[in-house]
């Protein structure tokens, strides 16, 4: 008898589900437990540019630019939640649609002691993100400089023909990462900024100053890596840290 093509995802789909539904996957602080975590638990993110992904192994830089991407893609409101572990793996995907409104009505509606509890988590938020923007596009900055030397490596080598085409996918799809961090951080900041307007007309508060203080670095920080990459040969300071 002819065997069963394997389906991907199906056997974790069924053990994390398991896993969410008894409310295990988190441990302390909200952290998810080591092993729940594989070195390829995000390797599915850009994987959608191209009808069939590359089949090359990832270089640790690729997959590192996998790991700094997810946190950035992912609503901030589902981080550490029981049903985490289940958009770490890619079967519950981040949304891009834009809906700048989202966050603004989760801070709002959820069951906080008081405005002041509110003002501190979008701070968070925004100071999470910050710190978070500067090792992506480091990374972000060594991963598109070697796919660069990699393109013009293509004609003068003598690769059989399903390797220069797996080349080009994997480049299209590190590109692909970059170009959904940019979106996601746009729409971020939109969000962060539209919350805090409402925040100031519904529970007026001296945090307020904070926040915005917080956010202005945070736009200026969106705004310089949309335009350029983290050069590949030193650390940048953050934006954050000059304000």
């Amino acid at each position: 008898m002819p065997r069963k093509p394997r389906r991907p995802f199906r056997s974790h789909a069924l053990i994390l589900s398991a896993l969410m539904l008894a409310g295990c996957a988190n441990g302390d602080f909200g952290e998810v437990h080591d092993y729940l975590v594989a070195d390829s638990i995000h390797d599915w993110v850009g994987r959608d540019t191209v009808p069939k992904p590359s089949t090359f192994e990832y270089t640790d830089d690729e997959r590192a630019l996998r790991d700094h991407a997810y946190p950035l893609i992912e609503p901030p409101y589902d981080r550490q939640r029981w049903y985490s572990i289940a958009g770490e793996y890619g079967l519950i995907r981040p949304s891009l649609r834009g809906d700048r409104a989202a966050y603004a009505n989760h801070l709002m509606s959820a069951n906080y002691r008081s405005p002041s509890s509110r003002y501190a988590q979008l701070i968070d938020d925004i100071r999470n993100d910050s710190t978070r923007i500067t090792p992506f596009f480091e990374v972000a900055g060594r991963v598109i400089d070697m796919d660069h030397k990699r393109r013009k490596s293509l004609p003068h080598v003598t690769p059989v023909a399903h390797e220069a085409k797996h080349a080009v996918r994997r480049i299209k799809e590190n590109a692909h990462v970059v170009d959904i961090v940019r979106i996601s951080l746009g729409q971020r900041a939109a969000a962060y900024r539209f919350a805090l307007e409402r925040l100031v007309i519904a529970v007026p508060s001296p945090q307020a100053v904070e926040a915005e203080r917080s956010l202005r670095s945070l736009e200026a920080q969106v705004a310089h890596f949309q335009r350029d990459l983290a050069p590949t040969w030193r650390r940048q300071p953050s934006l954050a840290s000059t304000n």
